[in-house]
């Protein structure tokens, strides 16, 4: 992976349609060369977002009470909730490269990541004719530890990575994950691997070589 870094904007749990706008503008601004690229780490409250190509019978049923908001990225349905560190990639591709590279080196990215953690992960080619595997898997249980979903607009780049850390993981059981009825979500804590979010939320922004504006 080349080298690319980024500043880094940090907060907490922010609402999804809040987050959403203030993404619009860090897009703007990168978009007129007003702000460099950018890593910005959040969590929000429970949430399910869905891309363009989700099917109706992938959603959750309502009685469960979580909202479902449509999204102008990439991928099919996810969960958000607090417990899982997301990230937003603001970043202008180079000229020789396309959103699937840049898709591509953020998978290595958090795999990493996870690595220098002490979890073993990878990323997985999509045979042909599947459904995309698109994400990041651990590698002893072949769980799905982190989702991505990306897209990008005037060469700039918007949304990103959902990393799961120690959130409730059952909500991901009431809907069809990424398109795959049969996909085993995990997390760091399920995996065994005493970080806090603290930990994860450091060792991904040094994967990403992201430090603060």
């Amino acid at each position: 992976m080349r080298e690319r870094p980024l500043s880094m904007i940090q907060d907490d749990l922010v609402e999804y349609e809040k987050a959403m706008e203030r993404m619009a503008e860090l897009v703007g601004q990168r978009q007129r060369d007003e702000r460099p690229d950018t890593l910005w780490l959040l969590s929000h409250p429970s949430v399910y977002t869905i891309g363009r190509r989700t099917p109706a019978e992938h959603l959750p049923d309502p009685s469960h009470g979580i909202a479902v908001v449509q999204t102008g990225r990439g991928g099919q349905l996810t969960y958000h909730g607090p417990g899982q560190l997301v990230g937003y990639l603001i970043v202008k591709l180079r000229e020789d490269e396309g959103i699937v590279d840049y898709v591509r080196e953020v998978e290595l990215r958090l795999v990493k990541a996870l690595d220098a953690l002490g979890l073993a992960a990878e990323r997985r080619d999509t045979p042909p004719g599947s459904e995309l595997l698109t994400g990041v898997w651990t590698t002893a249980t072949g769980r799905k530890i982190a989702s991505i979903g990306m897209r990008q607009s005037r060469g700039v780049t918007s949304h990103g990575f959902a990393l799961n850390v120690d959130g409730d993981l059952m909500p991901w059981n009431w809907a069809v994950a990424c398109g795959m009825p049969d996909v085993d979500m995990t997390s760091t804590s399920r995996e065994g691997l005493a970080a806090t979010m603290d930990d994860v939320r450091a060792a991904v922004a040094a994967a990403f070589e992201a430090s603060p504006a």
